[in-house]
């Protein structure tokens, strides 16, 4: 796999043309068929491959899972018929006796006999415990395409080149009934859920629906501009869904044949849909190595569901004018993001080892960034070609935070080696050193006009240094841990700080003094940054939270949950309409955010990532959270939103999943989320108790030394 990469439309990006794709029956694994012969599998949480099934030698031209999810059976041009033992991914049956290239499989519903068609206008019955072929259906005049058991498996349908439909009876292995109406090729066939109806996709571009019992077509759906390659009902069967070589996806009002939505993306052919059991998606393959989700209960938008860096991204910084996201990451590459459609626009490598930092310049024309303890240099990238114009050498311990003078004259870099080194932003060249921490330094920071440098070290303090003397001017002390990162406000008359103390700091530049504590992590704080108003404060942790702080206050606004990983860097857009907030993962994902304020009330909205994070909201009203599925929401009835072991719904009365679409305001008197008359969640008083008494228990676990050597032994290992 070449990556996980972001775009408008998510989606999964390989190394070869994808032929067919399937979801597992609980949703939790993604089939792959691709021209070279392999199939992937990968884990639909977060897209990360988890097998390859390695045999066929030429294209799998089809892939399907047994409805217990226990097998998988796969056609090749290879003339050969693979099933495969998922738990441990070996080829249990090779099933040979086709003399042409395989198009198509598919399993009966009740699992336990496989189909296939072939060019050789065949279609053969196999026995999946022995893997023998104990039937063989003749009367195509023509390559057989594509093939479909009935829900009920007493009936299989078969699509050809010779431009027909047939049924036929597996009682007996006849011929039923032949639909004859396409003027070319069939090549997509699929039985609607309640087995009366067959739909049938042509090269001629159009799609039919026929009575399975009259042989009559009742409708024909016409809106490809070239062949149709396959066709699919809903689970429901409410809708219809096509994809064609126009590169589009169509979804199709079952009932009325109207096209409710056109799907576009893929820049080639595509050969392949599938729906998600689990949600309203569906995942469409194509020629052009993609992979791209849909959420056809919202109308078709773009569920953007990516990954872009194959390790923990380490740093996120946005653009000047807001249009472009930095982030640099363990797997030793810098990429570039498009922040208003997620696209990867580029990937700068050249380090020989992690990039912990990353930074523009004022102009946007230039990235600065800092490597690891293989490294220790600082390199200067052109934005517009992603070329290294300048590697700066000098530090000799891992470089951990750099920073661009507003001027954009300097940068600035902090090493592990104790000390601040500023050079010339144009040439390269060495100016000075500020040196006064007794350990590493870990972030810098210049303020908003120039005048000051903040410096953030491991030996616990803060410090303030006069940028045109070079002269330390104030030592700010009271974390008790590492200080993971400093930024000043927008207007520079204050600093934030973040530590693994769990707490974030705020400082009066003028003073020195510590004007609020922020508490409430869980574990060590990564980053902070200001909003470009100044009134909202970001901090992620290690807990795999971020949260939302109210400045003036120092109040929690928001606490954005269940990241797949710990939260290592946070970014806002410094743009005055919205409120976009940038994160950075362990799992290597870049996800953006709209924060959307109003008196007394907190939005959050999951623009583009890959996490399905949770809201949890405390002094606020939530009137929607965007994105919710049906099936969340019939679920947080059923449960009355009481806690699960796998988080999903734990301690639900205080969050509401970001995947939902919740409609409802919900308030919380004395501490607790409790529904008013109209919300759909009711929490009975004995299951809040429980979920508290959960709450409880999980703090106090995280209490104390426990936490403070959990936290160390995982620093330790990143560092390694």
């Amino acid at each position: 796999m070449a990556g996980v990469q972001f775009g408008e439309h998510p989606y999964l990006t390989t190394d070869s043309d994808i032929w067919s794709c399937a979801y597992s029956p609980d949703g939790t694994a993604f089939l792959v068929g691709f021209r070279s012969g392999d199939i992937h599998v990968y884990s639909t949480s977060n897209w990360e491959m988890l097998q390859t099934l390695d045999g066929h030698q030429d294209e799998t031209r089809s892939v399907v899972y047994s409805p217990d999810g226990k097998y998988v059976v796969s056609g090749s041009y290879d003339k050969t018929v693979r099933i495969w033992v998922m738990e441990s991914g070996v080829c249990q049956h090779i099933m040979t006796g086709h003399s042409d290239a395989i198009q198509c499989v598919a399993f009966s519903p009740q699992g336990h006999q496989v189909a296939s068609c072939a060019s050789d206008n065949t279609i053969r019955l196999w026995d999946l415990a022995t893997g023998d072929c104990h039937q063989i259906l003749s009367g195509h005049e023509g390559s057989v395409n594509c093939v479909a058991y009935s829900p009920h498996g007493d009936q299989l349908a078969s699509g050809s080149d010779d431009s027909t439909v047939r049924l036929w009876d597996l009682t007996n292995g006849e011929c039923s009934r032949i639909f004859d109406g396409h003027s070319d090729e069939v090549w997509g066939i699929s039985f609607s859920p309640q087995g009366d109806q067959v739909a049938s996709s042509s090269k001629d571009k159009t799609i039919r629906l026929w009575d399975a019992e009259s042989e009559k077509c009742c409708q024909i759906l016409e809106g490809h501009n070239t062949g149709v390659t396959s066709v699919s009902y809903s689970p429901k069967g409410d809708q219809i869904f096509s994809t064609s070589f126009d590169g589009t996806v169509l979804v199709w009002d079952a009932q009325s044949g109207v096209c409710r939505h056109t799907l576009t993306g893929h820049t080639d052919t595509v050969l392949c849909i599938t729906y998600s059991p689990k949600s309203d998606i569906i995942a469409s393959g194509s020629f052009d190595r993609t992979i791209r989700l849909w959420d056809v209960s919202v109308g078709g938008s773009r569920r953007h569901i990516s990954r872009g860096h194959s390790h923990e991204v380490e740093n996120v910084r946005c653009s000047p004018n807001g249009d472009l996201i930095a982030s640099s990451s363990l797997d030793y590459t810098i990429r570039l993001w498009d922040v208003e459609s997620g696209a990867c626009l580029r990937t700068l490598s050249g380090h020989s080892d992690a990039v912990l930092c990353v930074a523009f310049s004022p102009q946007q024309d230039r990235i600065i960034s800092g490597s690891g303890i293989g490294d220790t240099t600082v390199r200067l990238w052109d934005v517009e070609t992603g070329a290294c114009q300048h590697i700066l050498a000098g530090h000799t311990d891992r470089v951990r935070s750099v920073a661009y003078s507003p001027q954009g004259d300097q940068v600035a870099s902090a090493s592990d080696d104790t000390t601040v080194r500023l050079w010339n932003a144009m040439t390269g060249e060495y100016c000075e050193t500020l040196d006064g921490h007794t350990d590493g330094v870990n972030e810098v920071a210049y303020s908003p006009d120039g005048s000051i440098i903040a410096t953030g070290s491991k030996d616990r303090t803060v410090r303030l240094w006069n940028a045109a003397t070079i002269v330390c001017i104030s030592i700010l002390i009271g974390h008790g841990d590492y200080v993971h990162d400093v930024v000043f406000s927008p207007r520079g008359d204050q600093l934030a700080s973040s530590s693994g103390d769990d707490t974030v700091r705020l400082w009066s530049v003028a003073t020195g003094e510590c004007c609020l504590t922020l508490t409430g992590h869980a574990n060590a704080v990564g980053g902070v940054a200001y909003s470009h108003k100044g009134d909202l404060l970001a901090s992620c942790s290690w807990d795999k939270t971020v949260t939302l702080w109210d400045v003036a206050s120092g109040q929690c606004r928001a606490v954005i949950e269940n990241f797949q990983g710990g939260v290592v860097a946070v970014a806002w857009a410094p743009s005055s309409d919205a409120n976009f907030l940038f994160t950075g993962c362990q799992d290597g994902s870049v996800l953006k955010w709209q924060v959307i304020e109003a008196e007394e009330q907190c939005h959050v909205n999951l623009c583009w990532g890959a996490t399905n994070g949770s809201l949890m909201v405390t002094g606020a009203s939530i009137q929607d959270v965007r994105g919710l599925t049906s099936l969340n929401k019939q679920l947080l009835k059923q449960r009355s939103a009481v806690g699960e072991p796998e988080n999903l719904f734990r301690e639900a009365s205080k969050k509401v999943i970001t995947m939902a679409s919740v409609v409802s305001q919900m308030r919380q008197p004395s501490g607790r989320m409790v529904p008013d008359s109209t919300s759909i969640i009711h929490l009975p008083e004995e299951q809040a108790q429980q979920q508290d008494e959960q709450q409880e228990e999980w703090q106090e676990m995280n209490n104390g030394s426990q936490r403070r050597r959990r936290y160390r032994r995982v620093v330790r290992r990143v560092r390694r």
